[in-house]
């Protein structure tokens, strides 16, 4: 097809990102496209830390003066045949949305990808992460604007995520193609990604087909996917994404026991082959895979295999070297459509599902960030408990046939506790828990601190507040005669964390480049929500003994701590500061313990992965998706919201979120 005989309303320009070490690669890229429009775009300073961020907005601006649209590319890709006859035709089907070119097996997106594949989607809409940036196509005045706003808001942050900002500020959607219509060429990473692993697309054919213009582009509610040797799902709740094991959501949905079952059945062979370790994860993605695709006709079985190919070596690509990746590809592949097939089977019949027990009782969650009350309260949920997360400040009706109230400490706002605990009289609560803050220890000059301390008002503004609160709502219970409890809480680990913990400044100068000032003489305990509803079930399962329980995860010297979140964020140096008057208590966690028999359990690696991931990439809003999509009948009551089951792909071109 020659390129001349695109529909003549689009009009594209183009630059290619580089460095003069990769010069060559650069100049045979902009020579591909007939037409000559490519410019190479050079590191104005090529003798600086590489970084995407110096050449991007000379990349962006250099737009033709009659372009409508704007390609820019890496100089790291090799181009399907046809690449840039389909750049053009793609700019024509949705003129006024970001398209990208490319969706990489290691990310979310493309488990998107592949979701898109299976169901025969030719388009997708992405979820909130970094843009896939390798061959990215924005309307020209779009384009334009990128350089004003790199300039305001990139701060350092990766490229890749100041494009997603930029593209959210701005209301513009991104959609990707399927299959990718470039590759991640093998080089060596420049920017310092090289510890991302092997990174290829998750569908690549070497050949750009035809564009469907009309053809759906989904914006799927619930993704499952297989990244860093964890099965996740990404699950759209209203206009909130929310990421969680997959084994929860197949609990959610009832489908749990019948994929464990399915995975028993198939026998210890079927796993036979693949890397030690990843069968579980494998199969639980897979088997969702076939569950949110089961009411779609049976997938093209040579795209089946060619994107379960890719989840293996995508899901594993940061542990494990080229050659072991591709060893196992066969295996990974035959055991992951084995598990398709299961789920595609058990989410088409309903009786398969096993019935969500009756909840054990109605719990209210309160106070503290709306997003992390929610959060607790579906952890909650997914525990057995009746959870709900009242929207606002609670009134006596909200807590209506409530009998436990979480109220999450918050001093700063000095009416909600009064407000909550005066709703909680009202509704006839049975019981309050307070979850305050390992802060009500700040100055003490213990190295271990018990739930006996502090033995009176503590000097530390910061302690002052907490305990005060602690002191409010341990008399309320006395007045009112309702047993309340106080777990003062370590530092959260996993999303929606604060702002002015360590653990989020310290993931914020990784991501940013900047270095940590540590403390040789500092300590950090941490707390995983997983391990805090965990720990509050607990405490509500038995009757109300201790009045005040420290709950952690675990223990860490600033180093250790510092060197677990730039391992999942970005790697970055720290330099050593000197106070001796730091805080160096840690709590004792044996009385919880003790009591009622709780140990922590989760995997903080994963917890910490998520803020860093949370933190990069889900903290600047979203952007609108045009049109509707197709949800199956079935739906799950779950927590605060109505859970999508089994999403279908839209009937119409377009999608919302």
């Amino acid at each position: 097809m020659d390129a001349s005989n695109a529909p003549a309303q689009v009009r594209l320009s183009g630059a290619v990102m580089s460095h003069p070490r990769r010069a060559e690669e650069a100049r045979r890229i902009a020579e591909a496209d007939p037409l000559g429009r490519v410019l190479v775009i050079t590191d104005p300073e090529p003798d600086g830390r590489p970084t995407a961020l110096r050449v991007a907005p000379l990349s962006w601006s250099c737009v033709a003066p009659d372009a409508t649209h704007h390609l820019v590319l890496q100089d790291d890709v090799v181009f399907a045949e046809g690449f840039f006859e389909h750049a053009e035709r793609a700019a024509a089907a949705a003129p006024g949305e970001a398209i990208s070119l490319y969706a990489g097996w290691d990310s979310r997106n493309g488990a998107v990808a592949r979701l898109a594949a299976l169901v025969g989607a030719p388009w997708a809409y992405t979820l909130q992460e970094h843009v896939p940036c390798q061959a990215l196509i924005l309307p020209a005045e779009a384009a334009r604007g990128y350089e004003a706003f790199q300039r305001e808001h990139g701060g350092g942050w990766p490229y890749d995520v100041v494009v997603q900002r930029y593209l959210n500020a701005i209301g513009m959607p991104v959609r990707f193609c399927t299959p990718s219509t470039v590759q991640h060429d093998d080089l060596p990473s420049l920017a310092g990604n090289t510890y991302h692993g092997f990174r290829q697309a998750t569908l690549f054919t070497g050949e750009a087909g035809p564009v469907d213009a009309e053809g759906p582009c989904p914006r799927f509610p619930v993704v499952p996917f297989y990244q860093y040797g964890e099965a996740r799902c990404a699950v759209l709740r209203g206009t909130e994404w929310e990421y969680l094991e997959t084994e929860r959501q197949l609990a959610r949905t009832g489908l749990l026991d019948a994929c464990l079952a399915a995975l028993d059945a198939a026998g210890p062979d079927a796993a036979a082959g693949l890397l030690e370790g990843s069968g579980r994860a494998v199969w639980l993605t897979a088997f969702a895979l076939g569950v949110v695709t089961a009411d779609r006709p049976e997938p093209d079985p040579q795209i089946a295999a060619a994107v379960l190919e890719s989840l293996g070596t995508g899901g594993l690509c940061q542990e494990y070297t080229v050659a072991e990746l591709l060893a196992v590809v066969p295996a990974v592949r035959d055991f992951a459509l084995t598990a398709l097939a299961a789920g595609r089977r058990a989410g088409a019949d309903p009786a398969v599902r096993t019935p969500r027990p009756a909840p054990l009782a109605r719990v209210a969650v309160t106070g503290g960030d709306p997003a992390f009350a929610r959060q607790l309260a579906r952890l909650l949920a997914d525990g057995g408990l009746d959870a709900v997360h009242p929207a606002g400040r609670p009134t006596a009706g909200d807590l209506d046939g409530v009998r436990y109230v979480v109220h999450l400490g918050r001093p700063e706002d000095g009416e909600l506790l009064a407000e909550v605990l005066a709703a909680a009289a009202k509704a006839g609560v049975e019981r309050v828990v307070y979850a305050g803050s390992s802060a009500v220890y700040r100055g003490s000059r213990e190295r271990t601190v018990t739930e006996q301390l502090p033995a009176a008002a503590p000097a530390d503004p910061v302690a002052l507040a907490w305990w005060r609160e602690e002191r409010a709502v341990l008399a309320w219970g006395a007045e009112h005669g309702v047993p309340v409890q106080v777990l003062r809480l370590a530092d959260p680990v996993g999303r929606y964390a604060p702002e002015d913990s360590p653990l989020v400044r310290w993931v914020n100068l990784a991501w940013t480049r900047r270095p940590l000032a540590l403390n040789p003489l500092g300590r950090h305990q941490v707390l995983d929500h997983r391990d805090l509803a965990d720990a509050l079930r607990a405490v509500l399962a038995a009757p109300p003994a201790q009045p005040v329980l420290n709950v952690a995860s675990a223990a860490f010297d600033e180093q250790e701590l510092a060197g677990f979140l730039a391992d999942v964020s970005r790697r970055t140096p720290w330099e050593w500061i000197q106070d001796p008057t730091v805080d160096r208590w840690t709590m004792a966690t044996g009385l919880i313990g003790a009591e009622l028999r709780w140990q922590p359990s989760a995997e903080l690696r994963e917890s910490m992965r998520a803020l860093a991931q949370w933190w990069a990439c889900d903290i600047h809003g979203d952007y609108t998706v045009p049109g509707d999509y197709t949800v199956h009948g079935d739906h799950t009551v779950h927590g605060d919201h109505t859970v999508p089951a089994v999403p279908a792909v839209p009937t119409g071109s377009d999608a919302r979120a």
